[in-house]
């Protein structure tokens, strides 16, 4: 858990990085095997971005530190792996703890509906409504910003099957900016304005990076994903200072990450972009 630090505008921790399916042993040990989670310290805001498997390892560092939680939890989409935790979310069960869950309306359906979805018999024993802590839900709209005290959250549509919200974190004259879920348009081979727009000039950019090109054009167009190399080009385009691969596919161990980050290195050498592996665990601060 990050405990807020004057000498930072901006502090995140990777609580989950994997996509699609936790993928647990030790062939993923060192980048992590859990999806998607971050937790983000900006003044005294706690916020908590997606709620997948990586969440239930926050939630334990929470209770830990043994203070009242006051968090505010922005949902980029719906899909499982990046909801799976919040069931296991211990301190939402726990009087005396405030959470707002922030995210997209679905199909006419409201954000709390599609959550008590996944905790409903015959998915899981326990509903919702018995979460003790006080929780209320806020849906938004893509290219709506949320501000939080002295911390604005701007959000924008990404390209992912039933949608995807990237958000820029700004605060203090920083910003951080999270682009999961998103697939480029392979067919023009343009940048997505709605990420260069979320991304430009941000001092960090965390982009979804689950295949290299191969693999994207031998079957997984219209998954709804992008690549190292598409990754590559946004961040540069956008003026990025540095940039994390996210969201990396279950089947990819360490070795093949590590190999993907040496070759992403050497294309950006002497570019002036950052370039790094999400890695659970890791703790970043922009100063």
């Amino acid at each position: 858990m990050l405990s807020p630090m004057p000498d930072y505008a901006i502090r995140f921790r990777f609580w989950g990085v994997r996509g699609s399916i936790a993928s647990p042993g030790p062939q993923t040990a060192r980048y992590g095997g859990n999806t998607p989670c971050v937790e983000i310290r900006a003044g005294d805001r706690l916020i908590i971005v997606d709620g997948g498997s990586g969440l239930r390892a926050l939630s334990d560092e929470l209770l830990a530190a043994g203070q009242p939680i006051d968090a505010d939890f922005f949902l980029t989409h719906l899909h499982w792996d990046h909801i799976q935790g919040i069931p296991f979310f211990t301190p939402a069960f726990r009087p005396g703890n405030r959470l707002r869950i922030h995210g997209e309306r679905k199909d006419g359906v409201g954000l709390r509906r599609h959550l008590e979805g996944q905790m409903r018999d015959p998915y899981f024993p326990v509903p919702l409504s018995i979460m003790g802590g006080a929780i209320t839900f806020h849906e938004i709209e893509p290219r709506e910003s949320v501000v939080l005290g002295p911390v604005r959250i701007r959000t924008a549509p990404m390209n992912h099957p039933n949608g995807c919200l990237g958000l820029r974190v700004e605060h203090a004259g920083r910003s951080f900016a999270f682009c999961t879920d998103t697939e480029h348009d392979h067919l023009t081979g343009e940048l997505d304005p709605n990420v260069v727009t979320l991304a430009q000039g941000a001092d960090v950019l965390v982009y979804d990076a689950m295949y290299t090109d191969e693999e994207y054009r031998a079957g997984r167009i219209g998954w709804g994903h992008s690549t190292y190399e598409e990754a590559i080009r946004l961040a540069l385009a956008a003026g990025v200072k540095r940039l994390y691969f996210y969201h990396h596919d279950p089947s990819h161990d360490d070795a093949f990450l590590d190999a993907r980050l040496a070759e992403a290195r050497a294309a950006c050498d002497g570019s002036g972009l950052e370039v790094d592996m999400a890695r659970e665990g890791m703790v970043l601060g922009i100063p």
